[in-house]
């Protein structure tokens, strides 16, 4: 856009644009970036007619130059159409049946009772700490079976009202029924020469073995229940 010799600008200065030279001057920049970022062959609303002008197929608007179409498709208008044309295919496309999830087997067993158990209490002669051995016998346990344990916050149980003094160790493996011991809810020492678990496949027994670090007090493990007991 020539820029000199407008009324009322200085020499050299460029003078002042007009609101109809800026608008011209914007549509113009605004095609030549159109024309490096849109491949007018790809643009399935563009249309050439019979009298060479252009025309827009989304909008039915004409066009003198491809300049012109091209400013066309970065205004309000078309980019409108643009947004009502794309609601109105996703609303009228066929639903896509969700995919089917896999489904997950789930393994039945008919329960033969409690397990047979032995809790042992031991002391370190050196380190006067107490600890506890667990060994949990399952003679009749399925062979893809492992047995698991865990720890259960006195608050989890439903049988007795919560005290946070207790903990629960609870040992579970198909066919038999869950198992719980009761024990002091006190920190359990990790280091493990000091808490270790065991699987011995060819005898069927599961153990756990862990140390408190508390030196003082007793240890105790004070009952057992079933896990329908705990719920």
């Amino acid at each position: 856009m020539d820029l000199q010799h407008r009324p009322g600008g200085k020499t050299g200065s460029g003078g002042l644009a007009s609101a109809s030279e800026t608008n011209l001057d914007r549509r113009e920049r605004m095609r030549q970036l159109a024309l490096e970022t849109i491949n007018l062959n790809k643009d399935p609303y563009f249309m050439k007619n019979h009298l060479g002008s252009y025309e827009c197929k989304l909008c039915l608007t004409l066009h003198n130059n491809e300049g012109s179409y091209l400013a066309h498709t970065q205004g309000k208008k078309h980019q409108a159409n643009l947004a009502r044309r794309a609601a109105k295919e996703a609303k009228d496309a066929p639903a896509q049946p969700a995919p089917e999830k896999a489904k997950v087997e789930i393994k039945k067993f008919v329960k033969i009772g409690r397990p047979g158990y032995k809790v042992t209490k031991q002391r370190d002669p050196e380190t006067m700490q107490q600890s506890l051995l667990f060994q949990i016998d399952y003679p009749e346990i399925a062979d893809i079976i492992i047995p698991r344990h865990r720890f259960m916050a006195a608050y989890e149980q439903k049988v007795e009202p919560p005290d946070r003094k207790w903990q629960y160790l609870l040992f579970a493996a198909e066919p038999y029924e869950t198992i719980a011991f009761k024990v002091p809810s006190r920190e359990v020492d990790k280091d493990p020469k000091k808490l270790w678990t065991y699987w011995n496949k060819e005898t069927k027994q599961v153990g756990i073995w862990f140390t408190d670090v508390v030196l003082s007090q007793k240890l105790l493990c004070e009952s057992v229940w079933s896990w329908t007991q705990l719920y």
